[in-house]
């Protein structure tokens, strides 16, 4: 299938590993040109030349603090020189740390909002006049499962993703005339750097081996097993796709059929 990329230009964030690193190399695969950002430089800048050796895409790698305004500003503009234009954003970030409420301070607090959801609406501002004017854009936030289920010990994503989802659904209606869509895709456990990082949390505050978390968590998922990165990106290539024109609003897992919610 044509998903219509090739000649498209995407800004992946938080893309030098796990599911931001997986979705440039998607987008790369199907003939886009990719702007991929994190805050390591180094680490950024292989993964940005394994992604071109293996695609022979144009990818380009910018380091920033996705919490930082200056920096969200200095990535577009750079991305905007190199490129011209942003047709495909996918907002992404790393998880906040795993706590309960009363153990979570407001400096806390503040620092995950500036990740997860002022991140994307620094980012969202900063590319949709350009998307509008060119009358085709495609804005996708990598959220979690947590949005639409909260998980245990995870208050601050259960509260800032659900906010993602709740700014992503009324812009979706703002500009859908204008030929862009704004959706969410919301992994579930899946086998990355993230989920291994909570899993050794979980078990060292339970004093048990972390491979006793992970297989409780493949219990609860009908595949009995954690979802691949390439799993991942595979739907998110189509949600930015010409093929998706008419998918906008929606926040769709890739979670095994863990969620239990009928809609």
């Amino acid at each position: 299938m044509d998903l219509g990329l090739k000649g498209k230009v995407a800004l992946v964030a938080a893309a030098s590993q796990g599911l931001g690193r997986a979705v440039a190399a998607e987008l790369a695969a199907e003939g886009a040109s990719v702007v991929m950002c994190s805050r390591g430089a180094d680490r950024l800048e292989a993964a940005c030349v394994s992604i071109s050796n293996e695609t022979n895409a144009d990818v380009i790698g910018i380091a920033g603090d996705l919490s930082v305004a200056a920096d969200i500003e200095r990535i577009v503009d750079e991305a905007v020189k190199r490129f011209g234009r942003i047709d495909i954003l996918v907002t992404n970030t790393g998880g906040p740390p795993a706590a309960t409420f009363e153990n979570i301070s407001r400096q806390a607090w503040d620092e995950a909002a500036r990740g997860l959801l002022t991140s994307v609406l620094d980012l969202t501002r900063l590319v949709l006049p350009g998307m509008k004017q060119r009358g085709w854009g495609r804005i996708l936030n990598v959220t979690s499962i947590a949005a639409k289920q909260p998980v245990a010990n995870l208050i601050l994503s259960n509260s800032l993703r659900a906010a993602v989802t709740g700014f992503a659904k009324t812009l979706a209606d703002e500009v859908a005339a204008d030929g862009i869509t704004v959706n969410n895709i919301l992994p579930g456990y899946t086998a990355t750097e993230r989920v291994v990082g909570l899993a050794d949390t979980i078990a060292r505050n339970e004093g048990i081996d972390p491979a006793i978390v992970r297989s409780r968590w493949e219990e609860q998922i009908p595949m009995k097993r954690l979802g691949t990165p390439a799993e991942f990106a595979a739907l998110a290539a189509f949600l930015v796709s010409e093929r998706a024109s008419y998918i906008t609003g929606t926040s769709v897992a890739v979670d095994g059929g863990w969620m239990r919610s009928l809609f």
